[in-house]
């Protein structure tokens, strides 16, 4: 932030009720100047102005590449001021202005990444995902027929899937922030394993991987170029971990969409951090998403990998549990000193997302729901956790509704980015009850039927809207 450090030392240490008029235009005067950007450290043995609260207005507010601090910052410290009667005539007044000039902000005022306890984590997590959306945009560009099988779920895997998985591995384990240490194993819940790859049947996948995974290392760290099958399958298998709610762990979807993926359309390259059960840091690479607003009308077709090879397509969200969500070109820099801060639109005729494809969730239902809310025009269909990027970016007041078959169970891999970064974008994430999806079990949750995303000032239009129309379905 622009200007010299000033430190403010409030003496007073009367109790509330007893501080004088001079001491409220001091804590008043004080608030105000956070507004034209200096950096203020504000101590205090007066409750009025809690010491840490303030120190916090102050480090908070300075995202990476931007002053937030300033008019948000004092329009909330203002906030926090008891009222002041008639001892200080211009207080309302004051108010008044600090809340004007928030008006002209373009976020609310969060604290910066600079100041971040994870940041090394979170670099080394974007550099991660940005190495495995490259090696996916070449091989969707590639890929063949021999290069693809489905799984014992019928769920396609491709060798990009295989390859992204590894490198993404590759990439955090020689990071000893990612690591928690030089030398230790990393621990990760992913979404592919090397079973069919160690069969003899398997044997071409695997060689056409490895000159995926080497030619990425090879550009990279020259010496470590000579990567071999075993090299590559050894990586792969990072991503046993069996996670919990207790330690650090990291969650991959190395294609998260493969059948768009497959069919040339949007997919996503998705990975979470996961810290005593709680999802701290998400970042979803989306290889072939328009940098700028979407259009509802064609954003699912064939034609989207097409569009991703051309200038201003390819963008990087990313989130940190209490710091905000933000957006770059997945073509950024490794420090992050390019994202911009991003959050949902809560106004507005809303816009409706869903699945792509009708064997992952109920269209109908979600069509019912739409009618119940009164909401009509297009809805936006479209493969993978894109659409958790697309609603937090604010191209719309969007509501991503997923309700998959009674049989499937949802994995966390496939929600845990997006989750976070929808969640500090100013959203919530539920299951179709309402209840805050919880990543502290394992591999897999626990839902009551489905995922609901939206922002806050619409989740329980959401829901009401679902309970209606079950009652409606099962009304005599």
């Amino acid at each position: 932030p622009a200007g010299p450090s000033i430190a403010c030392h409030v003496t007073s240490v009367l109790m509330p009720g007893r501080l004088g008029p001079a001491g409220y235009s001091l804590g008043l005067l004080a608030t105000l100047l956070l507004s034209f950007g200096p950096s203020f450290i504000l101590t205090s043995r007066h409750p009025t102005f809690p010491n840490a609260r303030l120190q916090r207005l102050t480090s908070r507010n300075r995202v990476v590449g931007h002053s937030m601090l300033g008019a948000t910052a004092a329009s909330r410290a203002f906030a926090r001021l008891p009222s002041l009667g008639r001892s200080v005539p211009h207080a309302l007044q004051l108010k008044q202005q600090a809340r004007a000039m928030a008006v002209h902000r373009t976020a609310e005022a969060r604290p910066g990444l600079t100041d971040a306890p994870l940041l090394e984590e979170l670099k080394a997590a974007a550099y991660a995902v940005r190495l495995a959306s490259g090696l996916c945009q070449v091989a969707q560009q590639q890929l063949s027929e021999s290069e693809k099988v489905d799984k014992l779920d019928d769920s396609p895997v491709t060798v990009a899937d295989y390859a992204a998985q590894a490198v993404v591995a590759w990439a955090l384990s020689r990071s000893p922030a990612a690591t928690q240490g030089a030398g230790l194993r990393l621990s990760m819940m992913a979404e592919e394993n090397t079973t069919s790859l160690r069969q003899p049947e398997g044997l071409p996948m695997l060689l056409r991987i490895t000159d995926l995974v080497r030619g990425v290392i090879r550009t990279e760290d020259p010496s470590h170029a000579a990567v071999t099958p075993e090299d590559v399958l050894s990586l792969i298998d990072l991503g046993e971990s069996d996670g919990g709610s207790a330690g650090r762990h990291w969650v991959l979807d190395p294609i998260d969409g493969t059948r768009g993926f497959v069919g040339m359309r949007q997919y996503s390259c998705c990975l979470a951090l996961i810290q005593d059960g709680v999802v701290e840091l998400g970042l979803l690479g989306c290889p072939n998403l328009p940098q700028g607003k979407v259009d509802p009308t064609t954003s699912g077709d064939s034609n989207s990998m097409a569009r991703g090879l051309t200038e201003g397509h390819g963008v990087l969200f990313l989130a940190h549990r209490g710091y905000g969500s933000y957006k770059a070109s997945l073509e950024g820099q490794k420090d992050l000193i390019d994202v911009e801060p991003i959050s949902m639109l809560e106004s507005g005729h809303p816009l409706v997302m869903e699945s792509f494809e009708t064997r992952h969730s109920d269209h109908s239902f979600t069509s019912s729901i739409a009618t119940e809310m009164g909401i009509s025009g297009p809805t936006l269909r479209m493969d993978s956790q894109v659409k958790y990027g697309l609603m937090s970016r604010g191209d719309s007041a969007a509501i991503f509704m997923r309700f998959p078959p009674a049989s499937y169970t949802e994995k966390i891999w496939d929600h845990a980015p997006g989750f976070v970064i929808v969640e500090e974008a100013g959203g919530l994430v539920t299951d179709a009850s309402g209840t805050r999806l919880d990543f502290s079990k394992g591999r897999y949750l626990a839902l009551d039927r489905g995922i609901i995303a939206a922002p806050r000032a619409l989740h329980a239009r959401v829901i009401q809207a679902i309970q209606v129309v079950d009652a409606r379905k099962t009304a005599p």
